[in-house]
């Protein structure tokens, strides 16, 4: 922090960089919110000894619904889901609409914690809560801001619940603040959020784009994570989702794609032209069943996501890399890597940090300490196979975002874990009771759109 001495962190293994591999035996000094040297501190630091431990830029999770933090547990009395759009209609779009600003709050918490101590020192989150819209980003960013976590919110557009003025202007309102005249807030950044081609019109869509364009950021949007999108968006308009995107003005070098499950060649190559950004969710993909994300047809711009399973994301990238290797045995261990780095200029862009996602003097000063201490070489070469099948959040010691240490041997600096999980615990439990009063969402793209003339 400014103002304050400089912290060392000696004697531990640093990762310089993800991709490419750079690793170091040094140590890592941190003043005023940046990386200041690699090597010997300055007379007064402020010493902390890492011997025996690792020390790693922080992750991103370039796709992340803290909302849907209280939902873990949570009973589920209709019939099983048969398909994508049965779970959006029974969990999640009952989940959402049930939000109040309490539940709201604790989610962020909970899941912002969460993602703190397993080493995520930025999210990426997209946010819905359709019976609490204005105002709604302020409290997820309060309760960010509080645990000292590093965020680019959006709110969810969507045309299930009916207009989408009041989601287009929570998103307009939270922008205007994150690029406030008067100074931007250092840990906090916004994008404009969409759900998802099918339920949005052309006027919502192109409405998205301007808004955009206008705040120079880009649209964080679900892409073709189940063919049902693909469906509608054939028989609505006569073309596939990108395609779609792409006419409207959508598709830029700063949108950002989740999913891209079912997304074929054509529209592959769309993605490239236009230098947009892939989140891809593995774990969830596979909870939902609506297949896998195509890694390897891409491009480089693939980043990664938990698509609100948690905030680990060591532990998505394993999944992420194993999942690739099922198919396709010769996708080399650095995917994982470069899918992490990938993560990291996401945010970077967003903050106007180049640097972010490494410790090279001038980045940002977001730094995790694991107790890691390898039993076998750890050289440039092989951090892949450390990331692979070593490293775990749960190692996570330190924490630290923009040089302040946020978390402690484990704990957070800035709350207390134990009341924040029992506010949650109280939380989930009216939550989960108001969720029971609602039945499943009655949103069907089969019917919702038909006879709305919009060719």
């Amino acid at each position: 922090m400014a103002g304050s001495p400089p912290i060392a962190l000696t004697g531990a293994t640093v990762v310089v960089s993800l991709d490419p591999p750079e690793v170091a035996s040094c140590d890592v000094v941190l003043a005023g919110g940046r990386v200041v040297a690699l090597g010997a501190p300055p007379p007064g630091s402020v010493r902390r000894d890492c011997s025996g431990t690792l020390v790693m830029p922080g992750n991103v999770c370039a796709h992340h619904h803290l909302y849907s933090a209280l939902a873990r547990g949570m009973p589920y009395r209709l019939a099983p889901p048969g398909s994508f759009l049965e779970i959006l209609q029974g969990v999640w779009w009952r989940l959402d609409r049930a939000l109040d600003p309490e539940s709201l709050r604790c989610s962020a918490l909970v899941g912002g914690l969460e993602a703190l101590a397993a080493g995520t020192t930025t999210v990426v989150d997209h946010h819905s809560s359709p019976r609490f819209v204005d105002g709604s980003l302020d409290v997820i960013a309060d309760a960010l801001e509080e645990l000292g976590l590093r965020s680019v919110l959006c709110y969810e557009v969507s045309e299930r619940d009916g207009p989408s003025t009041a989601a287009l202007e929570e998103n307009r309102r939270f922008l205007a603040r994150t690029c406030a005249p008067s100074g931007r807030p250092p840990l906090l950044r916004g994008m404009v959020g969409a759900h998802a081609s099918f339920t949005l019109s052309e006027e919502t869509l192109l409405a998205l784009a301007e808004m955009a364009a206008g705040f120079v950021t880009g649209v964080h949007i679900h892409v073709a994570e189940d063919e049902l999108d693909e469906r509608d968006c054939l028989e609505r308009f006569g073309r596939r989702v990108v395609e779609r995107l792409s006419a409207a003005g959508v598709l830029t070098d700063k949108a950002l794609l989740a999913h891209c499950v079912h997304v074929d060649g054509g529209e592959v190559r769309l993605v490239e032209a236009a230098s947009a950004t892939v989140a891809c969710n593995p774990r969830s993909n596979m909870n939902n069943g609506v297949g896998r994300s195509p890694f390897e047809r891409l491009g480089g711009r693939v980043a990664l996501g938990t698509d609100g399973i948690g905030g680990d994301m060591l532990a998505e990238s394993q999944v992420g890399l194993f999942r690739a290797r099922e198919l396709d045995l010769g996708t080399p261990g650095s995917w994982a890597l470069s899918r992490l780095a990938e993560s990291a200029r996401v945010a970077g862009d967003a903050f106007g940090e180049p640097l972010l996602g490494t410790l090279r003097p001038g980045a940002p000063a977001d730094a995790v300490v694991l107790a890691y201490d390898p039993p076998t070489p750890f050289e440039p070469e092989g951090l892949a196979g450390h990331l692979a099948f070593g490293l775990t959040g749960a190692a996570v010691r330190d924490v630290f975002v923009g040089g302040e240490p946020v978390v402690e041997g484990g704990r957070s600096t800035r709350v207390d874990g134990r009341e924040v999980a029992a506010a949650a615990a109280r939380a989930a439990k009216a939550l989960w009771e108001a969720v029971e009063q609602l039945p499943p969402h009655r949103f069907d793209p089969g019917s919702a759109w038909r006879g709305k003339d919009e060719r």
